[in-house]
């Protein structure tokens, strides 16, 4: 066996535990051959990452992989081509996601935002503490799917429901708000449904989503089986915690798998996620199909399935209306984020433009 292929067997063993297969060693073989280091990102902040690598966790600088693009930046579950040496030490280049959980920023330049890469199960954790919110469960959902993970609806703190019947209604509710995804019933307490969800989670990355004083971090300490996370008390009033996380982290789990963490999330605004949102309200969209005219909006216009379907009882109004609010932000911050392009564009043809003239006035002045 050649070095090379030693030292990317030895890479293999140490990172396969996070994840790392053939498929990637054969991404990362470009970045083999300059010498780089393969790892995978479990931390980033202010300008820099933690990586976890064959020799252990390495300190990053993320200055060459900082682009303007947002969404390019390097975050929390990419693998990474590190220098092997150096201080600072940097990384290069990380390689391309398969799948990436994004949302849309609250600030006026319609940004989007990306909180995890290379995510296998979106784990959306709801509180059973609190009245269901099943808008904000769906609008999850449609950024779930959209991301290409596979989304897993986990109603959390489910000791504080222990009526059986009342359970099965409130879980009832949650399946027919996503159609298609599984939905589970745990208990970080009594340790109720943390089998079945501990099956799931061993099974490649899953990245743990959910408001404040949802559970997230209860639920992460009961995977990990250690109190890595902080927690703090939830409010009676509203269920509502403290961000007790801050920053988003890789951790690898005992049985297998790894689990990325992520902050409360007080806004969970649509990036361009029409077809999450259409996976999400799959129904309506097989009614739209029946619909007479093909660019059918649902509203008043003869011949709607849609509206029909919800005339009969056979469509809830409530998943109609949720549906095409999630539509209608969708398609506003889409058209923002065209607007933001064509300024951007107009900006950078404008400053050539400017560079271009300084430059024809020197070379006429120096022939002056």
């Amino acid at each position: 066996m050649s070095l090379s292929s030693a030292s990317s067997s030895s890479s293999s063993s140490a990172l396969a535990a996070l994840g790392w297969d053939d498929a990637w060693a054969a991404e990362f073989a470009p970045y083999a051959v300059q010498g780089l280091l393969p790892g995978r990102v479990v931390r980033v902040d202010r300008g820099q990452c933690d990586v976890v690598t064959a020799d252990g966790t390495v300190r990053a600088d993320t200055a060459f992989v900082t682009p303007h693009d947002p969404l390019r930046v390097i975050c929390t579950g990419d693998w990474a081509a590190v220098e092997p040496s150096g201080n600072p030490r940097y990384v290069k280049a990380y390689l391309p996601r398969r799948t990436a959980f994004v949302r849309s920023t609250s600030s006026q330049r319609s940004e989007g935002q990306i909180l995890a890469a290379n995510v296998d199960h979106a784990i959306i954790a709801v509180s059973l503490a609190v009245e269901l919110d099943l808008g904000r469960i769906e609008r999850f959902l449609a950024l779930a799917w959209e991301s290409g993970a596979q989304p897993l609806v986990v109603l959390t703190k489910a000791d504080l429901v222990p009526d059986p019947a009342t359970r099965a209604y409130l879980v009832q509710d949650v399946e027919a708000a996503a159609p298609g995804v599984q939905v589970l019933t745990v208990s970080s307490l009594t340790g109720d449904g943390m089998d079945v969800l501990a099956a799931v989670v061993a099974d490649g990355t899953s990245v743990l989503l959910g408001i404040s004083g949802a559970g997230k971090s209860t639920l992460a300490n009961a995977l990990l089986g250690a109190d890595v996370m902080e927690v703090r008390a939830t409010r009676e009033v509203d269920g509502k915690g403290r961000h007790t996380t801050t920053t988003r982290n890789l951790l690898a789990l005992p049985g297998g798998g790894v689990l990325i963490d992520t902050p409360g999330l007080r806004g969970v605004g649509l990036w361009d996620a029409e077809a999450g949102v259409g996976q999400v309200f799959s129904e309506i969209e097989e009614y739209a199909a029946d619909c007479r005219f093909h660019d059918c909006a649902h509203e008043a216009e003869p011949g709607c399935a849609v509206t029909a379907a919800v005339a009969e009882g056979t469509l809830p109004e409530r998943r109609l209306e949720s549906y095409r609010k999630l539509l209608r932000e969708n398609q506003r911050i889409v058209a923002k984020t065209d607007a933001r392009l064509r300024a951007e564009i107009r900006r950078d043809w404008r400053l050539k433009s400017a560079e271009g003239r300084a430059n024809y006035a020197a070379k006429r002045g120096g022939r002056g």
